[in-house]
């Protein structure tokens, strides 16, 4: 960096073939525009210019690196303009990882591409724990406290568990009135991609009142679960904002609420260690600004 502030000091002094004037126009003292000069000179093991007590004109080998010098500040001039477009309409390729929400993140995805047409979104939704930096991700979203020393996180919002059924199907089995009572409803489940097992349902006093619940069905995703409770074939546990707008309009009723004890969170991750991009820049802004708004 100081040898590209000796370049700019040197072009701007062969300019005005003076000191004083290039000092001028940099803001610095012509004392200190000499000096720059000499340091450059020594760094280079040339002289850059023949000094008189009345004027300064460039020695051959001045000629040749003011050439050189001006192709290096319009590279950078080019360099800067280029990032600055950048800035203000981001744009290129975005790989993004994340878990099975797509009732969560779908519609801000959505809007993310109507704001940001430059930028193409390559999406990998998967409830396996990817490698960020190692499968070459821009970013992923996932449940939970980050534990990667290599990466950058920022909130995005908390959500909570509850048991949710449709009104037609309290009508024809009752509600269930503590967790026992659950061993006589139909049960729809979730299973973990990663190690096979049930998703446990989040009772407060955990294994000690949780019954051994029946298994109607069993997927691995939000949506399945979440329609086969509307279509009324059994009670099923789902984050709140996937059911927020079903309970509104009373198509879903929660029951069991103080029996039910469980919190989370989704966090935004990137790779730490370097300037992010400005097209990750506005989408960790976008998705942080409205994923839980």
């Amino acid at each position: 960096m100081d040898s590209l502030n000796g370049v700019t000091v040197f072009v701007q002094v062969a300019d005005t073939r003076s000191f004083v004037a290039a000092g001028r126009q940099l803001g610095v003292s012509a004392s200190a525009v000499g000096k720059s000069v000499a340091r450059l000179e020594d760094k280079l093991g040339v002289r850059l210019f023949h000094r008189s007590t009345r004027s300064i004109t460039l020695t051959a080998e001045g000629t040749l690196f003011l050439a050189r010098s001006r192709r290096i500040l319009a590279e950078l001039e080019a360099a800067e303009l280029e990032l600055s477009h950048s800035a203000a309409a981001p744009r290129g390729r975005l790989r993004v990882s994340l878990p099975l929400v797509s009732s969560l993140v779908l519609p801000v995805l959505a809007d993310f591409m109507h704001h940001y047409p430059e930028i193409e979104l390559d999406l990998d939704f998967t409830d396996r724990m990817v490698d960020v930096i190692d499968e070459g991700f821009d970013a992923v979203v996932r449940t939970g406290e980050p534990t990667d020393s290599r990466l950058s996180s920022r909130l995005l919002g908390h959500y909570r568990l509850q048991l949710v059924a449709s009104p037609a199907y309290f009508a024809r089995h009752g509600q269930p009135l503590s967790p026992a009572d659950l061993v006589r409803h139909r049960c729809l489940h979730y299973r973990f991609p990663n190690s096979g097992k049930l998703e446990a349902w989040p009772f407060i006093g955990g294994d000690a009142v949780a019954p051994v619940l029946p298994t109607s069905m069993i997927c691995n995703n939000i949506e399945t679960r979440l329609c086969f409770a509307l279509r009324g074939l059994g009670i099923t546990c789902l984050p709140d904002f996937a059911i927020r707008e079903a309970l509104a309009d009373g198509r879903l009723q929660s029951v069991l609420d103080e029996h039910v004890d469980h919190s989370g969170s989704f966090r935004l991750l990137w790779p730490s260690g370097r300037q992010a991009s400005p097209k990750l820049r506005v989408f960790i802004d976008f998705l942080c600004e409205r994923v839980f708004a």
